[in-house]
């Protein structure tokens, strides 16, 4: 298999985060997203959506983050992580479904004004940031009030769901994320930061963020 991707993003940070916890062995090819890589002709031929990152395993191209996440652990077999048992599986794809639906979206925000404009000069919109935070707080209650009684997402057991919705708060401390009054919540991503896979994966030295 071999990965295109730039380090930095959060996409390529849940893949990179989720296939070292899948087990899975890539070749990488590194694409400047800063610098526009991914709209180049080349890499456009290979992901028509240029977004990062991309996976080709055998000539065979999978783009979208969870799908490469999910394709990885199924063709390692890796059911831990993605288990194949029915209701357990369709949890772990819903939450997938909704990482990417709502939870990336909303959380994006709160990226985009408060690390990307700064590193590009410019300054958060902070009624960008009022009107969006209703639906933060409703997303967050979910995520909190599931893991309340539960170490994972799913369960007691890590999956790569859990890696899917903890990679668009990844730089919550610079993304200045609301997370008051989710001490549930909290504690699940301090799980996911004590993970191995995570800590290997951080973006934060590359992106200079102190």
């Amino acid at each position: 298999m071999k990965l295109y991707f730039d380090p930095v993003t959060v996409n390529c940070r849940k893949v990179l985060a989720g296939l070292d916890l899948i087990g899975a062995a890539y070749d990488e090819e590194k694409v400047d997203y800063f610098g526009g890589a991914h709209t180049g002709p080349e890499y456009t031929a290979i992901n028509p959506n240029q977004s990062l990152p991309a996976l080709i395993d055998d000539g065979f191209t999978v783009w979208e983050s969870n799908a490469i996440l999910q394709y990885a652990a199924d063709k390692l077999g890796n059911d831990a992580v993605y288990p194949k048992d029915l209701k357990t599986r369709t949890n772990v794809n819903r939450w997938l479904l909704w990482e990417s639906n709502q939870w990336f979206p909303t959380c994006y925000i709160w990226l985009v004004q408060n690390v990307v404009k700064p590193i590009l000069g410019d300054k958060p919109d902070e009624k960008i940031l009022a009107d969006a935070t209703p639906t933060f707080n409703k997303l967050a209650a979910i995520i909190d009030s599931t893991v309340a009684t539960q170490a994972w997402l799913c369960g007691q057991d890590v999956t790569i769901a859990d890696i899917a919705v903890a990679a668009p708060m990844h730089l919550h401390p610079w993304q200045k994320l609301p997370l008051e009054g989710y001490p549930n919540l909290v504690s699940w991503m301090s799980r996911v930061e004590a993970l191995p896979s995570w800590k290997k994966t951080d973006p934060v030295p590359l992106l200079g963020l102190s």
